[in-house]
């Protein structure tokens, strides 16, 4: 008969190979297997202690966030003043050339829990799911500008794919509307701080260093007018076919700590007629 010690010793060795030989295989598993065990894990296993992340993360920001969002406050309180002029002008506007409202917007607040991991800033983990309206292909930003979008969604938690993501893209415009193009993060190695890219730029059309981008609303995720950056200089190009710009994000995602997720409805709002007559 095998004394206690061992027959342990050799338990623990199985369970260390059973161990060993599943993470291998998620490892090497194709990436659809992979976020459906992560958010198994995150529903199951997980949820007590992403719980009490979650109430972590609202204690250590707290003052702090109360601090940003009394200022945030005040600004928007400022800014409110001239609201009602602008948007009845825009309706007027709208109503002379038939045009509609544009489409409403609800908005979802998340707590942004990060993870000690390499990737942290590439994917983010939200403090909502599912249950709060999150779904994935929604757009998240941050106060500063766009942040990235839902990868994955589950009842209480998400994973946010960033603009640091390789895989992440967006189309975008300067803010006067004359150049277009696709952002996504750079790849040079050469530059040290994250940082975004403006491709398909013609060869012919030039973006000043200062020029602020924002999306152009194509594609359907993300809406027009999310800040992305400012142009920063030239990264590259190509001899008669096409500029390259480096731009700096509006929003660091290490860096935030609460996100809102935009989730678009789809009732269309007639603009009120206005009587154009004198």
């Amino acid at each position: 008969m095998l004394a206690p010690d061992r027959t342990f010793a050799r338990r623990d060795t199985a369970l260390f190979i059973l161990c060993l030989v599943l993470s291998v295989g998620a490892l090497f598993a194709p990436e659809t297997w992979q976020f459906a065990i992560a958010s198994s894990a995150r529903n199951t296993a997980l949820a007590p202690l992403i719980a009490l992340q979650r109430r972590a993360e609202a204690s250590r920001t707290s003052l702090a966030r109360f601090e940003s969002l009394t200022a945030q406050r005040d600004s928007a309180t400022v800014a409110a003043q001239s609201l009602p002029v602008l948007l009845d002008e825009n309706n007027q506007l709208r109503a002379l050339l038939g045009l509609t409202r544009r489409l409403p917007r609800t908005v979802i607040p998340a707590e942004v829990l990060h993870q000690p991991l390499p990737t942290d800033g590439r994917t983010l983990l939200l403090g909502a799911g599912r249950q709060a309206g999150i779904e994935p292909f929604q757009a998240v930003v941050a106060p500063q500008g766009l942040l990235g979008v839902v990868l994955t969604a589950g009842p209480s938690s998400a994973v946010v794919m960033t603009w640091a993501h390789p895989d992440f893209r967006a189309s975008a415009v300067t803010l006067d509307g004359s150049v277009t193009g696709i952002v996504g993060v750079t790849a040079d190695a050469s530059v040290r701080e994250p940082m975004l890219e403006l491709r398909g730029v013609p060869y012919r059309d030039s973006v000043p260093v200062g020029t602020e981008v924002i999306t152009s609303g194509l594609g359907g995720v993300y809406p027009r007018g999310l800040p992305v950056g400012v142009v920063v200089g030239v990264a590259r190009e190509s001899e008669g076919w096409e500029r390259i710009y480096l731009v700096r994000p509006a929003a660091a995602p290490a860096g935030v700590s609460h996100a809102l997720v935009l989730s678009a409805t789809t009732v269309w709002v007639r603009a009120p007629a206005v009587d154009s007559t004198p």
